[in-house]
């Protein structure tokens, strides 16, 4: 795990020290407190309209709201699922839930899921960053990397020096940004996956990407009280006090009745 101590210190960029609000609970504590697809996503953002017989689990978009989407969007149940992807409840999470959602309620258009960012500390905005920049085809499939590898990618974080760190002070915050991400690794990781080194930089200081962020957190905070991660909100009411699978599961089969 990363220890909040070495979050305080990289509150130093302020696009971050925004996003995960240094000082706030780690994810671990949150959570016990509380594929790539083809279709990409409409020019205004809006979900795509859906072709007759859609394969609803390949129907992917980015939603008005920040987020990333699967499913029917005419759907009658509509789940938001709020995650880090350095949290490892959110993790358990996607490896547990995923297959079931997709298989038992995505496919049968009843459910239309969307997953919306919510960043907790600077690797995971590095991870984020990179995850959302190529967009809703390739979003779902970096995700699902981050998440199954997830102490592997976050494990050179966690042995950053204090000088390392130290060094970042006296950058300009994208500088900053890109450079602590190499230092974690992230360039090596995410050019196995698709995203070369000339747009490494590109989609970690992407303003748009990181106000979009900014509203996804704002919103999750003041609309659904979200507090840690994973938090979820079905048919737009947050669900206090959901945090897992087994938390999740009867409700989502009461929904789709």
């Amino acid at each position: 795990m990363l220890r909040k101590s070495r979050f305080k210190t990289l509150c130093l960029f302020g696009a971050v020290a925004v996003l995960s609000a240094c000082g706030q609970e780690s994810s671990e504590a949150a959570g016990n407190k509380a594929d790539s697809a083809p279709k990409a996503a409409a020019p205004d953002g809006a979900p795509d309209a859906p072709a007759a017989k859609s394969n609803w689990v390949e129907t992917v978009a980015a939603t008005p709201d920040g987020g990333f989407s699967i499913g029917n969007p005419d759907a009658p149940v509509k789940l938001v699922e709020f995650a880090s992807l350095t949290c490892p409840h959110c993790r358990d999470f996607h490896e547990m839930a995923m297959p079931t959602i997709k298989g038992q309620y995505i496919a049968t258009g009843k459910v239309y899921y969307e997953f919306r960012n919510f960043v907790l500390n600077p690797a995971d905005y590095g991870a984020t960053m990179l995850a959302r920049c190529q967009g809703p085809g390739a979003f779902f499939g970096l995700t699902d990397a981050f998440f199954k590898n997830q102490q592997t990618w976050i494990e050179p974080f966690t042995k950053l020096t204090e000088a390392q760190t130290a060094s970042l002070q006296s950058m300009s915050p994208d500088d900053q940004v890109v450079t602590y991400a190499k230092l974690g690794g992230l360039d090596g990781f995410v050019r196995a996956r698709g995203i070369p080194e000339a747009k490494f930089r590109a989609c970690l200081t992407d303003a748009k990407q990181r106000g979009q962020l900014e509203a996804i957190r704002k919103a999750a905070v003041e609309q659904y009280k979200v507090t840690g991660t994973p938090a979820f909100a079905l048919n737009g009411k947050g669900l206090e006090g959901v945090h897992s699978w087994a938390d999740l599961e009867p409700l989502l089969k009461d929904a789709v009745k």
